[in-house]
């Protein structure tokens, strides 16, 4: 029996994008978790694919490079199938360790129905400085909108109740804006996040990471921006969030 079976139903997913020095590795740990691990290969120009041909996972192969958010949604609808309950991602660098899946798993039975975040921030001596900082805006904007702290919005090591993608109705098609809008849209249904501590890994090997700082802050604050204005700038949502945080474990406990 896998590692985790004993927590609950899940499956994995594994976005890709040029990943081929790091998948492999990731796929075998990941498999030692879950039997049901789904790789979305977004269009790799190297040698991703062949790195996981012959693995027994369910690969999905995207013909021309389609971003993030689509590999997730893929991903997603994949996992679905299968009737699990629950829906883990990471990311296929090797910045998610998946032997820390049991963390959120774990987490999760104290929190059945809500997001459980792999947090890294806590860990800010292994961050790259620019990374970190920019995380921190996005924190601010983002809980602002969703009217709770959040803890590593920007993290893509996450486990997802599968029960929150089946009505969910995300506009933006972009990776890291489409993941932050998930946190909004979940609170809206009362489905809120809980950090999980986990170390920041930022491997040698690794190839470049596809946040893009300035770029990809300034498109998470016009998502949320857009959010707020809808909402009448959400006020309560600023004193929820930061004047005044509220403590969304003991509140659902």
């Amino acid at each position: 029996m896998s590692q985790g079976k004993d927590f609950n139903k899940f499956a994995i997913v594994i976005p890709a994008y040029n990943e081929e020095l790091t998948i492999s590795d990731v796929v075998k740990r990941a498999l030692t978790q879950s039997d049901n691990v789904i790789v979305v290969d977004d269009g790799s120009s190297d040698n991703t694919i062949k790195e996981v041909a012959t693995l027994p996972v369910t690969l999905i192969k995207h013909t021309e490079n389609k971003g993030k958010a689509a590999s997730l949604v893929d991903g997603f609808n994949a996992a679905l199938e299968l009737g699990v309950d629950n829906i883990i991602t990471l990311d296929g660098d090797g910045q998610h360790a998946p032997e820390d899946i049991p963390l959120l798993l774990s987490k999760s039975v104290s929190f059945p129905g809500d997001i459980i975040i792999g947090a890294r921030l806590a860990d800010k001596s292994a961050i790259p400085a620019k990374r970190y900082y920019a995380n921190k805006v996005a924190n601010f904007w983002i809980a602002w909108a969703a009217g709770y702290p959040i803890h590593d919005s920007q993290s893509g090591f996450r486990l997802y109740p599968a029960k929150l993608f089946k009505d969910l109705k995300i506009s933006t098609k972009h990776g890291f804006v489409f993941e932050s809008e998930i946190l909004i849209k979940a609170a809206q249904k009362n489905i809120f996040s809980h950090p999980v501590k986990i170390p920041a890994v930022y491997r040698d090997n690794a190839r470049p990471s596809h946040f893009r700082g300035v770029a990809d802050i300034t498109l998470i604050t016009l998502m949320v921006a857009r959010s707020l204005l809808s909402r009448l700038m959400y006020p309560q949502g600023l004193y929820r969030s930061l004047i005044n945080p509220v403590d969304v474990e003991k509140a659902k406990k």
